[in-house]
């Protein structure tokens, strides 16, 4: 666990420089695709400069909106703070933000869907390794286990051990970007992007059942809801395409 690096008078915050990791190794994984399906390779950079400005917007938003009780007394402060980035927001300010530059490239295609799905895969594994390192209270809950852990110093510290569940979506999600990449030729006109919905929703629902958040309605939290609506998504969108094409399309 490393929170901060300091490099003399300069101290970095691990869970940033993930976080700018990230969205380096996304860019790149779209550059590649763009290049082998023949668009322009600088579209990946502004293709991830759009998901990067929307999804810090819309993970600040949401942050406050979840957390508005406790600063409302400092909107602005806390709107422009460096802490407090929320996955959801943060995924529905990215896509907004990818949608608009597609539109704006008049590239508002299905094919865009499968291009971004293993590089958002590959951006949360990578993203997950920042709540590692800062501790930042990602962390499961109680456990005792032969791979427990403490985050005694994390930016949200516990001496207790608990499941490292950062580790564990980090390989999750790494063998998911693996299997999306592999499977780019062959799934085509959304179905990958599809695939990744289910995939993906799958790996959060079942890791909230030993991770700390509170249940909102039936049992389940917040981010079990939205992951139940991922895996419904992802798995009509398949068996519609499969019903109308059983051999996958290929590019």
């Amino acid at each position: 666990m490393l929170p901060e690096i300091h490099l003399g008078p300069l101290t970095l915050q691990t869970f940033g420089i993930c976080f700018a990791a990230a969205f380096i190794a996304a860019g790149a994984l779209i550059w590649r695709r763009f290049e082998e399906l023949g668009k322009p390779v600088d579209w990946a950079y502004e293709m991830a400069f759009a998901a990067l400005l929307g999804g810090l917007i819309g993970a600040r938003l949401d942050f406050i909106l979840e957390n508005y009780s406790d600063v409302k007394g400092d909107l602005l402060g806390n709107l422009f703070s460096g802490s407090g980035l929320v996955w959801y927001g943060g995924a529905i300010g990215g896509a907004i933000g990818v949608f608009l530059w597609a539109w704006w490239r008049k590239y508002l295609t299905l094919t865009l869907l499968d291009v971004a799905a293993p590089a958002l895969a590959l951006g949360y594994a990578i993203g997950r390794c920042g709540c590692q390192l800062s501790g930042d209270g990602d962390y499961g809950k109680a456990w005792n286990g032969p791979w427990a852990m403490a985050y005694p110093d994390g930016t949200k510290p516990t001496d207790q051990t608990v499941h490292p569940t950062p580790v564990y979506e980090t390989l999750a999600m790494g063998l998911v970007a693996l299997l999306l990449w592999r499977l780019r030729d062959r799934f085509t006109n959304g179905t990958l992007f599809a695939l990744y919905l289910l995939l993906a929703g799958t790996e959060r629902f079942l890791v909230e059942f030993i991770r700390r958040n509170d249940d909102v309605a039936l049992g389940l939290t917040q981010a079990q809801l939205i992951s139940v609506a991922m895996m419904i998504a992802g798995g009509v969108w398949l068996l519609v395409a499969f019903r109308r094409s059983p051999t996958p399309a290929t590019a």
